[in-house]
């Protein structure tokens, strides 16, 4: 509210924003009326000053010349009527030449008045729809930014309301459990998870608990998928790692890689991966799928998101290394020189663990603590799609492995192929 004090009774009164633009608005009409009935009258004014100016010069022209003419007609009272006349004539086309200058002049000053009032009129058209204008702006803009805030406030509160149900989830979930019941749970987990897609994505797969513990020792579960002949694909042990928050001894990661490889190798399994929750503010292990490789051949560390993908990754590579195989013991039994095979081998090896290296990297900058809030959490997700990508480029390199890459670049592999091709035909 504006308060405006009255300029005749000196009084105080408030005014609301339309209101006071109303106010506005009349007061530049009824100046704007003003400004243009003195700009007409002051063109009048100057017309009429024009007019009695350009009268009194033409009279004060025409006093000096009768006067002159007087003075003429007394000293040329001798020169014959037909001079006199001659003269008079031409006084005459003076003055109508005077006339024209004077309706000329006239004409003008109408046009100059006529030409300064749409002048005028445009500026005030042009002002009004100026205003109108800012006014629509303003309302639009009003309008946007409502919607703007009201959207973010429900983006925030869903992410707010999210965020609290996790974490009061995880709350309940460690108040319920016990140590041995957290082990369990996590088990149950990837289980679970492994089942939603048994049937679609791993239908000839085994995945049952190690229960041979005759060694003295056991992994969790094992992993493993055979091709229609009976040869194995891949091999996994799993050992699945968890302990609650008021665990007073707290594991690390690295003690239990030891054992998973012992496991590993009586079991006779190509892959052991270690599931784990344990460190949770570890940064390394958040980041994504962890290579421990250099501390216990084929070895990797992963979190329970990271659970379905690494076994997809490891099964595409291996099945695309049992294609390679298969095709390179076919070379070799047709007795095919294999000079450059090794090296293209490598090579694949090579670009696969650079598109591997390079989503694990891009899962590293995508995976946080997934205890902590749900920014963290959508970092992670959109993280996750980033990688997909590379992904994708790894498996279509796995996949476009043939014997014709192979072979590419050795005339005599090539002359080989193409007499096997001619026998054939």
């Amino acid at each position: 509210m504006n308060e405006i004090i009255c300029p005749n009774c000196q009084k105080a009164f408030k005014v609301d924003e339309a209101g006071f633009a109303d106010i506005l608005k009349q007061v530049r009409d009824h100046k704007f009326e003003e400004e243009l009935q003195t700009r007409l009258n002051l063109a009048d004014r100057e017309k009429e000053n024009a007019v009695k100016l350009a009268e009194a010069n033409i009279k004060n022209t025409l006093q000096n010349e009768l006067a002159n003419k007087d003075k003429e007609l007394i000293q040329l009272k001798a020169i014959s009527e037909q001079r006199l006349a001659q003269q008079l004539a031409e006084k005459e086309n003076k003055l109508s030449e005077l006339k024209a200058k004077l309706e000329k002049a006239e004409i003008e000053k109408k046009l100059f008045v006529t030409e300064a009032v749409q002048k005028i009129e445009k500026e005030r058209d042009d002002l009004a729809n100026n205003i109108k204008f800012k006014d629509t702006e303003k309302q639009l803009l009003e309008k946007t930014l409502t919607e703007k805030h009201a959207v973010e406030l429900r983006t925030k509160d869903d992410i707010i309301k999210m965020k609290d149900e996790e974490i009061a989830f995880r709350k309940d979930m460690k108040l319920k459990l016990s140590t041995k019941m957290i082990g369990e749970t996590l088990e149950q987990h990837c289980e679970i998870e492994f089942n939603k897609l048994r049937a679609t994505a791993f239908p000839k797969a085994y995945f049952e608990k190690d229960n041979d513990s005759r060694s003295g020792s056991k992994g969790d579960f094992i992993y493993r998928e055979m091709d229609e002949f009976g040869n194995e694909i891949i091999s996994i042990m799993f050992e699945m790692k968890n302990e609650g928050d008021e665990t007073a001894a707290k594991k690390r990661n690295d003690d239990f890689l030891k054992e998973l490889d012992k496991d590993r190798t009586e079991k006779k399994c190509e892959y052991a991966v270690l599931v784990t929750l344990l460190e949770a503010e570890n940064e390394l292990y958040n980041a994504g799928i962890v290579d421990a490789s250099h501390k216990f051949e084929k070895m990797y560390v992963v979190r329970p998101q990271f659970f379905i993908p690494i076994i997809t990754l490891l099964r595409n590579a291996a099945m695309n290394s049992m294609q390679a195989k298969a095709e390179l013991a076919m070379v070799k039994n047709q007795n095919i020189d294999i000079t450059n095979f090794e090296e293209n081998i490598n090579a694949f090896k090579m670009g696969f663990a650079k598109n591997y290296e390079l989503a694990s990297r891009q899962f590293k900058t995508a995976i946080d603590e997934i205890d902590k809030t749900m920014t963290h959490l959508q970092k992670t997700k959109d993280a996750l799609l980033s990688s997909v990508n590379n992904l994708r480029l790894a498996n279509n390199k796995a996949e476009d492995l043939t014997i014709k890459k192979l072979t590419k670049g050795n005339p005599t592999m090539t002359a080989k192929f193409d007499e096997l091709k001619n026998e054939s035909e």
